[in-house]
C-alpha cells in the first residue's frame, strides 16, 4: 500500500534551518507529483512546494520563495524540503502529499521555530 513517511522535523531557533525527508513506498514514485503542505494551529492547511515528476519544475507559496527549496531523489524515492531562514509563522506540521486521481498523504512533522 502507499506509504508516505516524513522526518526531520524539530524545535529550531530564528533563522535555522531544518531538512525535512519524506520517503515513499508502494507506488512507481518517479511517476508522480509530490507537494509539501503545512498546517499551523487554528489554520487551514496550505501548499508550500511542489515538485513535477524529474524535478525540473517547481512551484513555492509566496511565503517561503527564497527561504525553502524542494526537491526529490527518484532513485530513494524520496522528496526533500531543505527550509532557511525560519521564522516563528513557519511553525506548523509539514505534510508531504503525493499528486493523481487519489492524492495520499504522510503522518506530518512538527517544526516549531522559537526561540
Amino acid at each position: 500500500q502507499v506509504q508516505l513517511v516524513e522526518s526531520g522535523g524539530g524545535l529550531v531557533q530564528p533563522g535555522g534551518s531544518l531538512r525535512l525527508s519524506c520517503a515513499a513506498s508502494g507506488f512507481t514514485f518517479r511517476s508522480y507529483g509530490m507537494n509539501w503542505y503545512r498546517q499551523a494551529p487554528g489554520k487551514e492547511r496550505e501548499l508550500v512546494a511542489d515538485i513535477d515528476i524529474t524535478g525540473g519544475r517547481t512551484n513555492y507559496a509566496d511565503s517561503v520563495k527564497g527561504r525553502f527549496t524542494i526537491s526529490r531523489d527518484n532513485a530513494k524515492n524520496t522528496v526533500y524540503l531543505q527550509m532557511n531562514s525560519l521564522k516563528p509563522e513557519d511553525t506548523a506540521v509539514y505534510y508531504c502529499r503525493r499528486n493523481g486521481n487519489i492524492a495520499y498523504w504522510g503522518q506530518g512533522t512538527q517544526v516549531t521555530v522559537s526561540s
